[in-house]
């Protein structure tokens, strides 16, 4: 990571308690066929190999952003140089085991779709898969899985040490603290590292289309791609390089470069908090009382450009040891298998995630907090750290909350759920999610304690939180791209997210443009069109748009609801929607990815075709199927017997699914051939029926396309047309005396009604700018000031119709009153 310019004198080490634990040794990767690492490793660099060197593209810290950044830039052909503090730490999962979730689970899938490693290297080292939302639509299923944290950062290392396959020859990693950015300075100064004009972009537009595309959606993309050039007179300095300090030698070297990605995480001016004490760092080195030193000299930088820093925290809760708990106590949480991977390569090739395959998963368990850990939640409440923002209380994730806020929060409940995650298959380290709060060791002892089957646990290292400086990404463009310093590109916790994937989905955007943009530039090329992808195209799209447009106040967590085309926009299609994007823009270098991008759509197309082929008469569906499945009484009406429906009509009917059509289907092939044996036995006939013949169901690995597709084709229509029509109504305004309130409008989240009543925006289109806000509810709200709007009129009609009846006089009254005019209670 980074290395501040400073020393800190007075760090306060905090003595962590370890458990003994058992590690095996590397051949237990080489035994199920995961990456072995290597301990000479050949793209590692000293400061005399760098003194004669530049590189179009240097990546500043190798947590997930980085890494993503750099391998995304290497596969685009630019010279990559990723510098870390230290490579030992490449990998790292910093605090939950874990990769996916709800709305987390599209973000690694759409890295894979786009070559990235998140989802190659989560699937060569998880240890416990599950499908969260599998009893919901397929739009809102996440993928999940628990991770061995050695496995993951020893395959990860793997893959950027050693691995020189897929463009990986490109990138080179030196061990060294970044101290500052080399920078020519000037007002409007020109770029080293151009992407293309506006005037390229339309014309590129025209040819590329979308998924979803349509006029106002090119629109905005079109305004995306072009606003590094439209900001070019915002400008005041353009990258030049970096100057670090070696890790080795501890010399100082100038490292010059076109363009720069800054990942920096919680290392700006980062401050680790336990209780009352507070000490410099970015975070702890695992497993040691080492902490790994904070950025200052880079924030100091931003600063003096301008960039608007603001503090955020996290927090990672303490570690405890699994021989300490009472795990029958706990409810049991056992992996699904078959495990679904995340790799679409894996999913094309049928095969399951190595260790899934070789039996080797884990449970995790299910505890939660009692009225007993709440009272001591909210007496030891004094003890917490004094934080650097909101007054002193401190700017933590919404979504991810510390135990204290969830008590605080949510006083009415009587309980907490907290998973029990075991940190590995060599280790008794758990990970209690949930339970983040940086009491006192000896506190947050009595806390864990108070819970069932915690009871004798004991802490391997207390928790602590981090408060770091972040920037608010409204200064970056769709590229991530810095408006006022060209060539610098940020991402991943500096511009406000939290969250592995968050960061990783930044890092491949940043890292493909930075790539693209100075690869070019050394070449003497052309300059590039951007990468950016829209709403309509990803959650990337949906990601960063919300970033750089609306900024945030808070950590920002992905979630399925804050996409509007979240039913196109699914887990089991990020490849379909981009994969071929990605090979076009160069990012997807790997030939067995395209091949398997066509064999998932050749296999799509003949299923959903198969599907479109099958008829039966609709009294047939249902005496096979059930009427309350397939239609209810109606389809026993008369008139009925007469009419047919195909397989593909009667899966958009709800509550059919893939798999009844299929066994239906199934069954009539069955007797078709029944039929035909027969018939050939009544028969001489030369060729005989197979009669081994069975029909064959849609394969696993498109089974969720094949049924989402069809099922959701009329909803993916009205979902335009509701999306169309908002955004003709952004100009329209709202009214002053609107009551915002769950009682009135449901569906909202508390956050987002706070926001709204803070606020007060006049249009729907400062509506639509505040951060939080779901698309589905600004679209709520413009129906809700609609229907306000009439029932106003229609008041206002009668008053004026009853006035004129009294005094014998007839006054026109309009139809359609303004929305400024609107009368609206609560």
């Amino acid at each position: 990571m980074i290395q501040s310019a400073y020393s800190f004198t007075s760090r306060r080490a905090i003595i962590l308690t370890r458990a003994a634990t058992t590690r095996k040794s590397n051949a237990v990767f080489s035994r199920h066929g995961f990456f072995q690492t290597n301990a000479a490793h050949s793209s590692s660099l000293s400061s005399s190999a760098l003194s004669s060197q530049s590189y179009d593209v240097i990546v500043i810290g190798g947590g997930h952003a980085g890494t993503e950044a750099a391998t995304a830039s290497a596969r685009t052909g630019a010279r990559t140089l990723l510098v870390t503090q230290n490579k030992s730490t490449l990998g790292e999962l910093s605090c939950n085991p874990s990769i996916g979730g709800i709305g987390k689970g599209h973000l690694v899938r759409e890295i894979d779709a786009l070559n990235g490693v998140m989802g190659t290297v989560a699937d060569a080292s998880g240890i416990h898969f599950r499908m969260l939302n599998r009893r919901k639509g397929p739009a809102v299923r996440g993928p999940r899985a628990q991770m061995d944290r050695d496995m993951y950062k020893e395959n990860m290392q793997h893959l950027l040490l050693v691995d020189k396959d897929n463009g990986m020859e490109n990138l080179e990693i030196m061990e060294a603290s970044v101290d500052d950015l080399l920078l020519d300075e000037g007002e409007g100064i020109e770029t080293l590292a151009p992407l293309a004009d506006p005037a390229d972009v339309d014309n590129h537009l025209e040819m590329e289309g979308g998924s979803n595309s349509n006029e106002s959606a090119r629109s905005e993309k079109a305004r995306a791609l072009s606003s590094a050039k439209a900001n070019e007179s915002n400008r005041r300095a353009r990258i030049r390089g970096v100057v670090a300090i070696d890790a080795t030698t501890k010399e100082r070297i100038e490292i010059e470069s076109t363009t720069v990605v800054l990942t920096t995480g919680t290392f700006l001016r980062g401050v680790l908090m336990i209780g009352h004490e507070r000490y410099s760092g970015g975070r702890h080195l695992r497993d040691s009382e080492e902490v790994e030193p904070p950025s200052v000299g880079l924030a100091l930088t931003l600063e003096r450009f301008g960039f608007p820093l603001g503090r955020l925290k996290t927090g990672t809760p303490a570690r405890l040891d699994g021989r300490t708990i009472d795990w029958d106590a706990c409810k049991i949480q056992p992996s699904e298998r078959p495990a679904v991977p995340f790799s679409y390569v894996r999913q094309s090739r049928g095969e399951e995630p190595p260790l899934a395959a070789a039996g080797n998963l884990i449970d995790c368990y299910q505890t939660a907090t009692n009225e007993e850990t709440h009272k001591l939640v909210m007496e030891y409440a004094h003890l917490l750290p004094e934080y650097d923002g909101m007054d002193g209380k401190g700017n933590g994730p919404r979504y991810c909350p510390s135990i204290y806020k969830k008590v605080e929060r949510f006083a009415e409940r009587k309980s907490h759920n907290s998973f029990l995650e075991p940190e590995g298959l060599n280790t008794d380290i758990v990970y209690p999610n949930g339970m983040s709060g940086p009491y006192p060791e000896e506190i947050q002892l009595k806390i864990f304690r108070s819970m069932m089957g915690l009871e004798k646990a004991e802490i391997v290292r207390p928790g602590y939180d981090v408060e770091y400086d972040f920037v608010n990404p409204q200064v970056l463009t769709h590229t991530l791209e810095a408006k006022s310093i060209a060539g610098l590109y940020l991402a991943g916790q500096i511009c406000g997210t939290t969250g592995y994937e968050e960061a990783g989905a930044q890092g491949i955007i940043a890292g493909a443009n930075a790539g693209r943009a100075a690869g070019a530039a050394y070449r003497g090329e052309k300059a590039p069109v951007a990468f950016v992808l829209g709403r309509d195209e990803a959650y990337i799209g949906v990601l960063i748009d919300d970033l750089v447009t609306k900024g945030t106040t808070e950590p920002y967590r992905m979630f399925t609801s804050r996409a509007e085309y979240r039913i196109s926009l699914r887990a089991d299609n990020a490849d379909l929607r981009l994969t071929r994007k990605g090979a076009e823009y160069g990012l997807v270098t790997d030939p067995e990815r395209l091949a398997a991008l066509d064999m998932r759509q050749a296999l799509i197309g003949e299923n959903v075709e198969r599907l479109r082929d099958f008829k039966l008469f609709v009294t047939d569906w249902g005496k096979r199927g059930g009427n309350d499945l397939m239609g209810g009484a109606a389809a026993n009406r008369p008139g009925k017997e007469f009419k047919k429906k195909t397989a593909e009509e009667v899966l958009g009917m709800p509550n059919v699914s893939l798999k009844m059509v299929e066994s239906i289907m199934a069954d009539v092939f069955d007797e078709e051939q029944q039929e035909k044996q027969e018939t050939a036995d009544g028969e001489s006939s030369s060729s005989e029926p197979d009669v081994d013949a069975k029909m064959d169901p849609t394969p696993l690995s498109v089974y969720d396309t094949v049924e989402a597709s069809i099922k959701y084709k009329s909803y993916v229509v009205r979902q335009e047309k509701d999306i169309e029509s908002w955004r003709k109504a952004q100009g329209a305004k709202i009214p002053p005396n609107i009551i915002y309130d769950r009682a009135v409008m449901p569906t909202f989240k508390q956050e987002e009604i706070e926001k709204l009543d803070q606020f007060r925006p006049s249009t729907f289109a400062e509506a639509s700018q505040i951060s939080a806000l779901r698309p589905q509810s600004l679209v709520y709200l413009y129906h809700h000031v609609m229907r306000l709007n009439k029932e106003s009129g229609k008041k206002k009609r009668e008053e004026s119709e009853s006035c004129c009846n009294k005094c014998g006089k007839r006054r026109k009254v309009p139809n359609d009153l303004s929305l400024t005019e609107s009368v609206v209670g609560g």
